[in-house]
């Protein structure tokens, strides 16, 4: 299999153990190859093979002319004055993505994208108004947290920043890319590839209900929900893909992920709109939704983009908001805003999408077709 790929070489990122695995035993390697080989990618940061000492000679070869490590390249690199780095990372379709890392005082979380745009719409997030391209691969995810560990080495090599955190909240739905997420997943949690904690690996979904229900089979991860409302009417016009999988169906599957000895708990994020989602009345309906579901609501002030058409609730609005959930008995804590002033903020990533024709096609799919597949 290996020596049959001529035209293009393979890149090695976009298999998990599993899928590495089969690829060298296909090829007449052993096994054990493959976590080998992983140590040396993952754990060595080599990309060149004739360096990868306890592979034979034959496998070098044949790994250096049939397969690669490819990276998406960096073209901008911004950090905040909080700290908050934001990068756009070009790929090779010539579209760009961005990643962010938050750093904070006992971790640092890298938010990370899935897709080219987005084609679920919602209507306060700046992702959506840039269309949708494509999804990313495997290997297009990951690459995005071995370029951030290289950079913020770069920039700190006596005390680097660590990531110990990572998100899937960036640009796109990562439901919607279900493969590819699920194979990027896998290996941030492996041990022989990034070993992060799975507690400390999030995927977050606009609620596309089949694939989460096919996520709790597929891998173990920490599950964020962007809700953003408590009912349907309201849901219906913030997050579009409500109205295919309305919020009795969402919560449903937020159960049944959380259910038996996981010990897991849905974080529920809610953008705060001024005078759309952040009356009291919408904080009660929203303690009822949740009741009996072991949650954390986060409360992210809305960070505005040219042309949204909203303005963030009030600090006012929002300690009522947030003080109606936890006299409620529930876990609400107000996000704050980090990165706001290089556009690096919850919903104001866009990237450049260079063909967005295919946005009106994906949402059809998204809406009427069959959903993570």
């Amino acid at each position: 299999m290996l020596a049959a790929a001529t035209q293009a070489k393979y890149n090695l990122l976009d298999f998990d153990q599993a899928g590495l695995r089969d690829f060298l035993v296909e090829s007449g390697e052993k096994p054990f190859r493959a976590q080998q080989l992983m140590k040396w990618i993952y754990h060595e940061g080599e990309s060149d093979f004739s360096h990868m000492s306890n592979l034979s000679k034959a496998l070098r070869a044949t790994l250096e002319t049939s397969t690669e490590i490819r990276l998406p390249r960096v073209t901008h690199s911004h950090q905040s004055l909080d700290g908050t780095w934001k990068w756009l990372f070009r790929l090779d379709s010539g579209n760009s993505i961005e990643c962010v890392f938050i750093p904070e005082e006992r971790r640092g979380t890298l938010c990370v994208s899935s897709q080219v745009g987005c084609a679920l719409d919602c209507s306060f997030c700046a992702t959506a108004r840039e269309g949708f391209n494509r999804n990313l691969s495997t290997g297009e995810i990951v690459g995005q947290l071995m370029l951030a560990t290289k950079l913020l080495r770069d920039s700190q090599p006596d005390d680097p920043p660590r990531i110990t955190n990572v998100v899937l909240m960036g640009m796109g739905e990562p439901l919607a890319n279900f493969q590819n997420v699920v194979r990027a997943l896998r290996l941030m949690i492996d041990d022989f590839a990034f070993g992060l904690s799975k507690r400390r690996v999030t995927i977050s979904t606009s609620g596309i209900v089949p694939a989460m229900h096919r996520l709790y089979d597929a891998v173990d991860v920490a599950l964020a929900v962007s809700l953003h409302a408590p009912n349907d009417a309201l849901r219906d016009k913030l997050v579009p893909i409500n109205r295919k999988y309305p919020i009795s169906q969402l919560m449903d599957a937020c159960r049944a992920y959380i259910d038996g000895d996981r010990k897991k708990h849905v974080t529920f994020e809610y953008v705060m709109l001024d005078r759309i989602n952040d009356e009291p009345e919408h904080a009660y309906e929203l303690t009822k939704l949740v009741q009996g579901v072991p949650s954390k609501i986060n409360l992210i002030p809305f960070n505005p983009f040219p042309q949204s058409g909203y303005t963030c609730s009030s600090k006012t609005r929002i300690d009522r908001f947030r003080k109606i959930l936890c006299d409620a008995g529930l876990v609400a804590v107000t996000r704050k805003t980090r990165g706001d002033d290089i556009s690096a903020a919850c919903g104001q990533l866009a990237g450049k999408v260079q063909d967005k024709s295919r946005r009106a096609l994906k949402f059809s799919e998204l809406r009427f077709g069959e959903i993570g597949k």
